[in-house]
């Protein structure tokens, strides 16, 4: 099982909360995903998030609390991956997608109350949306029901 930790990274926009995402397009279909990645061997999560954050973003931000935790078992492709969510501050600079690190199409801010509709990697924008209310870590959240997008 392949570990990805990702960031969860808000800011408030007109007096709505919008969260940054990543689109990708896999079989004809728009995907969103948190950033985050793949970690290197001898790196801790929080780590692998700044530097991904910072090699395909070309951003910084703070790393702080673990959000949530789920698997996603993909039995199509033997894929399992632990999907682990981390909160994401204080970002500095103005996010833009580096071609040469991700194969992301564009990055957009998306209202939170919208996650619950986008086709996301991994399924998790309805889980995700009650820490905007209570800020409170949501645990282990077990299996992460994932469609398939070829």
């Amino acid at each position: 099982m392949k570990v990805r930790p990702s960031a969860l990274i808000w800011r408030l926009n007109a007096g709505q909360t919008e969260v940054l995402l990543m689109r990708y397009c896999y079989g004809g279909q728009d995907v969103f995903a948190l950033p985050g990645g793949n970690p290197d061997r001898g790196e801790i999560l929080t780590e692998t998030i700044i530097r991904e954050i910072r090699e395909e973003l070309g951003v910084s931000v703070d790393v702080g609390e673990m959000i949530l935790a789920g698997e996603m078992l993909l039995t199509q492709r033997n894929d399992d991956v632990l999907h682990v969510v981390f909160a994401a501050r204080n970002l500095k600079g103005n996010p833009a997608l580096n071609p040469a690190e991700t194969t992301a199409l564009e990055l957009v801010w998306k209202p939170v109350n919208d996650l619950t509709s986008l086709n996301m990697y991994p399924n998790i924008g309805a889980k995700i949306l009650p820490w905007f209310s209570s800020a409170t870590y949501l645990g282990y959240i077990g299996r992460i029901e994932q469609q398939y997008f070829g």
